[in-house]
C-alpha cells in the first residue's frame, strides 16, 4: 500500500555564521546550478533536531561505542574488582549476537559499531543485569583466568592445526542471557522511531527511519567570507604591540532552503499503530524542524533566526522536493535581498509541479510567511507556525494503515 508523507519546505535567512564545518574547519559548500552554495549537511541538521526533541520530551537516547567501558566503570563504583568488571562488561557485546558484536579489547572493550539506545537508565540496567548474574560471571572469569595461566601443552603439528581451526570456529562462552541483553539494546525512544536505527549483526534492533532530510543550501550563489580576528592578552607586558592570538575564520550567510520529509505510514508502524502518539510526535518534530539549528560557533556568531517562509504538503505515494526551484540561483531584487525572489521561486515551482503531477495525491498544503504578499501556489495561508503545525497534523488524521 502507498505510503503517506508530510513534506516540509523552509526558507530561512541566516546571517554570518559557520553552522557546519568541514575537515579544514571552514563552512561546508558545494556546487549546484554551476555556482558555489554554502551548505549545512543533513547529518548536522538531524543531530540538532534529535537532541532538541529529546530535550523537549526529556527522553534522551545515545549513539555510542562506549557502552562496555561505561558499564565496567559503573560496576567498579559498585565495588567490583577491575578485572571482573571489565570481563562482565565485555559480555554485553558477546551476548548480543550468536558470534558476538565485534569489540576492541585494546580500547577498553568499546564496540566497533555504534549502539543507539535509550540513555536514561541504559548503564544502570546493564549493571543491574551483571549484578544479577555475578556468580556465573565470577565462575566464568575464574575459569578463563586459570586457563590462561596454565602452561601450554606440547602438541604435534597436526593437533596444533586442528586446535587453531577449532579456536577460530568457537566463540567465547556466553554468560549473560542473550534475550535480556537484546531487550535492552532494542528498546526505543521517540527519536529512534523517527530517525530509525541499524545495528550490524543484530536485526532485532533494526528500525526503518521515518524521516528523510536533505542538506540545506543557499538559494543563491554564496562565497566564504574571511573574518580576521584577534584576542587581546589582558596581561601583556608594557610595550607589547601584538595581540595574544590572531587568526582568520570563514563565515557564510544567505537564504537557505531546507527540506524534510516524514513518512507518516512508517512512523505509525514504528509506534506500533498508535495514531495519537504518531500525531504527537509529528507535531513536536515539525516544531523542532522549524526552530532547530546546528550550534557550531554559536558563541561568536549567534545566528538564532527563525524561518522566513514555511510550506507543508501532505502527499500519498511519494514525497516531492522543491529543490529544482533554485537550480538557477536566484538574483537579488532591487533592494538587494534574496528573500523575496526566493519566495517567488518556491511558489512558482510548486505551481509548476502541481500542473505536471496534478493534485490527486496532494491531500493538503499550506504555508506561513513574514511577508504580506500571498504566495499563490503554496496552499492555505496560516498566520503562525502554531496554526500551520496544527493544520498539517490535522491533514494527516485519516491515517494510512500501519
Amino acid at each position: 500500500m502507498a505510503a503517506r508523507y508530510l513534506d516540509l519546505h523552509v526558507l530561512q535567512d541566516i546571517p554570518p555564521s559557520c553552522l557546519n564545518r568541514g575537515e579544514e574547519g571552514e563552512p561546508k559548500s558545494f556546487i549546484y546550478g554551476n555556482v558555489q552554495r554554502p551548505m549545512v549537511s543533513s547529518q548536522s541538521l538531524r543531530r540538532a533536531q534529535r537532541t532538541d526533541l529529546e530535550d523537549l520530551l526529556d527522553e534522551p537516547a545515545t549513539r555510542t561505542r562506549m557502552l562496555p567501558p561505561r558499564v565496567a566503570a559503573a560496576l567498579r563504583k559498585r565495588g567490583w574488582p577491575t578485572e571482573l568488571a571489565t570481563y562482565a562488561a565485555a559480555q554485553i557485546p558477546r551476548s548480543a549476537t550468536t558470534k558476538g558484536m565485534p569489540a576492541n579489547a585494546a580500547r577498553d572493550g568499546r564496540t566497533d559499531a555504534m549502539i543507539y539506545a535509550p540513555a536514561a537508565t541504559l548503564i544502570d540496567d546493564f549493571a543491574d543485569l551483571c549484578e544479577h548474574h555475578r556468580p556465573a560471571l565470577e565462575k566464568a572469569h575464574d575459569t578463563l583466568a586459570a586457563k590462561e595461566a596454565a602452561p601450554a601443552k606440547k602438541t604435534t603439528t597436526a593437533k596444533k592445526t586442528t586446535a587453531a581451526k577449532n579456536s577460530k570456529a568457537e566463540a567465547p562462552p556466553t554468560v549473560l542471557p542473550p534475550a535480556a541483553v537484546i531487550d535492552l539494546l532494542t528498546a526505543r525512544t521517540a527519536t529512534i522511531n523517527l530517525f530509525g536505527r541499524f545495528l550490524a549483526g543484530l536485526p532485532e534492533a533494526h528500525v526503518s527511519g521515518a524521516v528523510q532530510t536533505a542538506p540545506a543550501w543557499t538559494t543563491h550563489q554564496g562565497d566564504l567570507q574571511p573574518d580576521y580576528f584577534t584576542a587581546v592578552d589582558d596581561w601583556a607586558e608594557p610595550g607589547d604591540a601584538s595581540a595574544g592570538h590572531l587568526d582568520t575564520a570563514y563565515l557564510t550567510a544567505g537564504v537557505f532552503y531546507r527540506y524534510t520529509s516524514i513518512n507518516i505510514t512508517e512512523l505509525l508502524h514504528n509506534t506500533g499503530g498508535d495514531a495519537d502518539q504518531t500525531r504527537t510526535l509529528l507535531a513536536l518534530f515539525t516544531e523542532v524542524v522549524l526552530t532547530s539549528l546546528p550550534q557550531a560557533k554559536k558563541n561568536s556568531t549567534a545566528p538564532f533566526t527563525l524561518p522566513d517562509t514555511v510550506h507543508y504538503a501532505v502527499r500519498d505515494r511519494r514525497p516531492v522536493s522543491l529543490a529544482p526551484a533554485f537550480h538557477h540561483p536566484v538574483k537579488a531584487d532591487r533592494s538587494g535581498g534574496h528573500l523575496s525572489p526566493s519566495r517567488t521561486a518556491l511558489s512558482t515551482y510548486a505551481g509548476t509541479l502541481n500542473r505536471l503531477l496534478g493534485t490527486g495525491l496532494l491531500l493538503a498544503s499550506g504555508y506561513t510567511t513574514t511577508t504580506d504578499t500571498d504566495l499563490d501556489h503554496l496552499g492555505t495561508r496560516h498566520p503562525s507556525f502554531e496554526t500551520l503545525i496544527t493544520a498539517a497534523v490535522q491533514a494527516t488524521e485519516q491515517m494510512p494503515p500501519a
